[in-house]
């Protein structure tokens, strides 16, 4: 044997464990939902194969799919948009070096990241109480009547777009870390020729957190498809379906009307869709120079 067979056999031992790993737990229950998609399979009969009467049911007779879909996407491109420019804004207030204690208030930002989602859904459902609540509290204050949050059709989404602004911990660190990757060099410059606080945002610190804006919008727009717990323990995906998502649609298919083959159609409809969205999000940020 010579010593590139040898090298090679010695490689494939040492991930041997990662094969292992990802054919039984990653590849086979993949190729095995692609399969019942075909089928009408309860966990209790024999999956029946019935080709792509799933899909089709799904995408052109299922008329609470068009309303979970919009809601998925309206926390996409409504939530995460605000979410972005939120957390865009509160790194760059982190990143002055003049206010006191900026260290307290970095560890402040990011201590909701640490806690468990059961745990933040309990405070959130106590945070947004119509009656009681401490956002309806400070805006009764300076005299306006708060929604009624998660109990109202309309303010439902809103609500979970606040919480999901308090969780965002990781991307104000990413943006944070990307702030200080930018040249001090270009403000002085900038200073020199008489530009302002804003005219340097715009021209120099968004320029360069294009790289981390596209990254935080890509692993966002994945998390929100996958959002599934605060939905299922605030509102169980009401009130009046205002709150049903992708996630907790699927589940529901799958494990509460045992209706596989339907729930596994969803999860492949649910792949395609994420797969052209990051590309579409990748064409247009070379579009737009986000990597350069």
């Amino acid at each position: 044997m010579n010593i590139q067979k040898r090298n090679l056999r010695n490689g494939l031992l040492f991930i041997s464990p990662w094969i292992f790993g990802f054919l039984c737990f990653t590849a086979y229950p993949m190729f095995s939902s692609l399969y019942y998609s075909l089928t009408e399979y309860n966990l209790i009969a024999d999956p029946k194969y019935i080709g792509f009467a799933n899909y089709k049911q799904l995408l052109f007779e299922d008329e609470l799919f068009l309303t979970v879909l919009g809601n998925t996407l309206y926390m996409i491109f409504v939530g995460l948009t605000i979410t972005t420019v939120v957390t865009i804004f509160i790194a760059i207030l982190l990143n002055t070096k003049n206010i006191k204690g900026i260290s307290f208030f970095r560890v402040v930002f990011f201590i909701p990241t640490l806690v468990p989602f059961v745990v933040l859904a309990i405070l959130w459902i106590w945070v947004l109480q119509p009656d009681s609540g401490v956002v309806n509290s400070i805006l009764g204050i300076v005299g306006i009547d708060g929604p009624g949050w998660f109990s109202s059709p309309t303010w439902a989404k809103p609500g979970f777009i606040l919480m999901s602004i308090w969780m965002s911990g990781n991307m104000i660190l990413i943006y944070l870390a990307a702030l200080g990757d930018i040249p001090k060099s270009l403000y002085e410059a900038a200073s020199i020729d008489g530009a302002n606080v804003i005219q340097k945002v715009f021209h120099i610190t968004l320029p360069g957190l294009r790289p981390a804006i596209l990254f935080n919008s890509i692993t966002g727009m994945i998390a929100v498809f996958q959002s599934f717990a605060e939905a299922f323990i605030i509102t169980d995906g009401g009130p009046d379906n205002s709150t049903l998502f992708y996630s907790l649609y699927l589940y529901r298919n799958a494990f509460q009307y045992f209706d596989m083959g339907y729930a596994s159609a969803q999860a492949w409809i649910l792949l395609i869709i994420a797969l052209l969205m990051t590309t579409a999000f990748f064409k247009l940020s070379k579009r737009w120079g986000f990597e350069d």
